[in-house]
């Protein structure tokens, strides 16, 4: 007769443990997944309208315009990471709740901080997943989305000159064509750069054609004058030419300074250059956002877990405990913008940044550490 083995109690415990860990764990991280995609391709969309007039007015390709708006992507997860964790941990627990299915994990034994682990660590993988987001991900791809927008907007000028009409390419820059001819070249071309105000210049060509240079749209003008006035003097240089370039693209010239969103952690600590104390303190609290704002999903993930384990089931609590939970979240989200707010008028109140985002997990981690202490399980209980 063949023997059966039978595992010790203690080793069925402990697979039991584990079942229940990658149970609630995966449940956690597909729910997760399937609510970050869906609220992150909800705000991909109202985003991407803006482009919309990309495609219709300068004939922008749908590959061009995915690969623009893609580019977006990882800010929007990264902002809304924190809220999808919180949701989906307080909905699974709740649901669990409800199903009495916590009630009898509570009558094996369970202590509160047991059943806390596997959304302890659903946030942790979702904290990691924020900061590889925010410190490395987001500024690399809103890099290539800026420089991106601005080669399609730079290309799209040539787009914009009509036939008979002031065209303004940027502002101090207006051009003038005379006739635009079926290979987008054009006849009669007077251009009004008024950037530099001191000296104003008035260009005329016979004719002329656009190309890309780089970030920038380049106006290749032939037989013309450069007429410039000098305002302090009132004298008119004029300049004779049978080839002149033109930087046409310039409307976004100032966005080659990258943006905040864009500079890497070293860049917003270290400034270089001379910068004045506004834009290095708003330098300095985008380098301290990028640090906290990743610990945001173990804060609103230990308040769904509080509001739900440390609660004793009830159904006149079934809608009183969530909405607690949301509002408490709410509450914090609306103090992160006012702290960052005064942070930048006043570098004082980074470590309230700091406080903000570290109180409620180290509060809320202690409360089911005390309550996981005072836990009796049921052996114990009879045994008294």
């Amino acid at each position: 007769m063949a023997l059966q083995h039978t595992p010790p109690p203690l080793f069925r415990h402990v697979t039991s443990l584990a079942l229940l860990d990658r149970y609630i764990l995966h449940h956690l991280l597909m729910g997760l997944i399937a609510l970050t995609g869906g609220a992150t391709a909800l705000i991909w969309l109202t985003q991407s309208l803006h482009f919309i007039s990309m495609v219709v007015q300068h004939g922008l390709s749908l590959l061009a315009f995915l690969h623009l708006t893609l580019l977006m992507v990882p800010s929007f997860i990264s902002v809304i990471l924190p809220v999808t964790t919180f949701l989906i941990t307080l909905w699974f627990y709740h649901r669990l709740a409800g199903d009495r299915e916590l009630t009898v994990l509570q009558a094996m034994g369970l202590s509160p901080l047991r059943l806390a682990r596997p959304g302890l660590i659903g946030a942790g993988l979702a904290c990691l997943t924020g900061y590889g987001l925010s410190l490395w991900a987001a500024p690399i791809a809103y890099h290539h989305f800026h420089r991106y927008e601005l080669e399609i907007r730079n290309r799209a000028a040539a787009f914009l000159l009509e036939e008979g009409v002031f065209t303004p390419i940027s502002k101090g820059m207006t051009v003038y064509i005379h006739e635009r001819r079926s290979d987008d070249s054009f006849d009669g071309i007077m251009i009004e750069d008024d950037r530099n105000p001191a000296y104003p210049v008035t260009i005329l060509a016979e004719d002329g054609l656009t190309t890309p240079q780089g970030d920038l749209l380049r106006l290749v003008l032939h037989n013309g004058s450069r007429h410039t006035l000098n305002r302090h003097t009132g004298q008119i240089s004029t300049l004779y030419f049978q080839l002149e370039t033109v930087d046409i693209g310039s409307a976004h010239h100032q966005t080659f300074a990258p943006d905040v969103a864009e500079l890497p952690l070293s860049a917003l600590f270290f400034p270089q250059g001379n910068l004045s104390r506004h834009s290095r303190n708003k330098l300095l609290i985008e380098g301290w956002t990028r640090l906290t704002n990743p610990l945001a999903c173990l804060s609103y993930t230990m308040i769904a877990l509080l509001c739900v384990l440390q609660s004793r089931f009830s159904r006149h609590a079934t809608f009183l405990r969530p909405t607690l939970a949301v509002l408490i979240v709410v509450l914090l989200m609306i103090l992160s913008l006012i702290l960052k707010h005064l942070a930048e008028g006043n570098p004082a109140f980074v470590p309230l940044l700091w406080a903000e985002v570290l109180l409620p997990s180290l509060m809320g981690g202690g409360s089911l550490l005390w309550a996981s202490m005072r836990h009796k399980t049921p052996s114990t209980s009879m045994a008294r």
